[in-house]
């Protein structure tokens, strides 16, 4: 049995614990807040433009060639991994990870082999994840989320779309957490280049005929980049909440389970407190008998 001294140390250690636990809890609801906002604020002006280049698009009946849409033979893979730069959120980072590997060794297990798959890391912990399983690190863009704003994921995108273009790559994936609330995050896949025509009723091709001033080549050519890069912004925005409601939730249950381990040392040490006096009384008892029959 530990010594009374033991159990205090470990009691005060706890309730450090709990107090700091407790703290990013609270810093975690704050920031969840500001980046639940920006996430709600981004969605309905991402499916607008989903819409337009719809609509464009469909207009336009194929004739118009891009080269984000180019479909090439896949050879070389690189997958956007969207985590986070700080741990303690629960598996969070971990899930990316093991989304990435289950998405590889679905589809793309040949590439990996051959040594033709890259990642590309948003986040500083999903590049140590993957860098420890032997996956080829492209780039990797930390403290990203610290000055998070439109122009820092801007330069990934490029890099990315750039890359794409010159032949780099030949098909481009994105891996993140799409925002539910603070206690649910949905992994998401989708493939960023080239780009597909999405088959579900999400986003449709407006049937109003409208009159196209500059030119429809003109009008696609300037928002399929523009989309792209709206489209890696709002996976880092949906990361950037789910982030931070990871962290809640699980500093919420650090901070319960720290609770309970107080209610366990507080009564082993009450229960060694009370063996420890009945030890004494037993010594001064023992003690007095032995002078009285002396």
């Amino acid at each position: 049995m530990p010594s009374l001294k033991e159990v205090r140390n470990r009691i005060e250690s706890v309730k450090s614990t709990q107090q700091i636990t407790k703290a990013m809890k609270m810093v975690s609801a704050a920031k969840l807040r500001r980046a639940t906002d920006a996430i709600v604020q981004l969605r309905p002006y991402s499916k607008k433009m989903s819409e337009l280049i719809a609509t464009v698009s469909a207009s336009t009946e194929g004739t118009i060639v891009n080269p984000y849409t180019e479909v090439r033979d896949v050879k070389k893979v690189l997958i956007i991994a969207v985590t986070s730069d700080r741990g303690l959120c629960g598996a969070f980072n971990a899930n990316i990870g093991k989304a990435i590997i289950s998405l590889v060794a679905e589809k793309y297990q040949s590439q990996f082999e051959a040594g033709n798959v890259e990642v590309l890391a948003i986040g500083k912990k999903g590049g140590e994840y993957l860098g420890r399983r032997g996956y080829t690190i492209n780039d990797q863009f930390v403290n990203t989320f610290s000055k998070l704003s439109f122009a820092t994921v801007r330069t990934a995108a490029e890099s990315v779309m750039s890359g794409f273009v010159a032949g780099k790559y030949d098909v481009v994936e994105l891996v993140y957490n799409e925002f539910k609330n603070a206690a649910t995050q949905i992994i998401r896949t989708d493939q960023l280049l080239p780009i597909v025509e999405k088959q579900d009723n999400t986003v449709k091709a407006s049937s109003t005929d409208y009159i196209f001033e500059p030119s429809k080549e003109e009008i696609i050519g300037e928002l399929v980049p523009k989309a792209l890069k709206l489209q890696v912004y709002k996976a880092v925005l949906d990361s950037n909440a789910s982030e931070h409601g990871a962290r809640m939730t699980a500093m919420d249950k650090a901070t319960e389970n720290a609770g309970d381990l107080l209610k366990a040392l507080k009564l082993q040490y009450n229960r060694s407190r009370q063996a420890a006096i009945t030890n004494e009384i037993l010594e001064i008892v023992g003690g007095a008998e032995a002078l009285a029959s002396a």
